[in-house]
């Protein structure tokens, strides 16, 4: 059900892959200018129509070019060292980005490391808040979503991830 996997996330064929977005989600740095360089001009003309997106929301358009059939937006908290409800805020992007496959009826996702690039989220502690949020969700919702991917770009990120994974298994 869930998978940790090292690579391109812009290249999976799923139903919807959760891009790491700013406030604006118009485009950004790192997975999320790498989205909206793959989804093609179409992606930034929907996101206008969204006007922008909260901190630890999430919103969905199309995926457009890419193999995936939608893109979620997901909005995650700058690091500002862990006194500005930071984890509170990242937990809530997975949760909303679950809640937002699940009301489409959608069945894969791919989540990226969010806020573990330019936002300096420690990724030692975003991956737990990634892994176990989304395992509670799994245990508390009914949801039509079967096949979870964590897509890490780094060596880091797919190692924290594949032994959180492993052990609670």
């Amino acid at each position: 059900m869930i998978q940790v996997i090292q690579g391109d996330i812009t290249k999976l064929a799923v139903d919807a892959i959760v891009n790491a977005a700013n406030s604006s989600l118009l485009g950004g740095g790192g997975v999320d200018g790498a989205i909206h360089r793959a989804a093609g001009p179409e992606l930034v003309f929907e996101c206008r129509m969204l006007h922008g997106c909260q901190t630890g929301d999430a919103k969905l358009t199309h995926g457009y070019n890419l193999p995936a059939r939608y893109v979620i937006h997901a909005v995650g908290p700058v690091w500002r060292g862990g006194h500005n409800h930071e984890s509170e805020l990242l937990a809530s992007c997975y949760r909303r980005a679950l809640e937002i496959a699940t009301e489409r009826g959608l069945t894969s996702i791919a989540f990226p490391n969010i806020s573990t690039g330019i936002y300096g989220f420690p990724k030692e502690k975003a991956c737990p808040i990634a892994v176990e949020t989304v395992q509670k969700f799994l245990e508390e919702q009914q949801t039509s979503v079967s096949d979870i991917r964590f897509v890490c770009f780094d060596e880091e990120n797919y190692r924290l991830y594949r032994e959180k994974v492993a052990e609670s298994h």
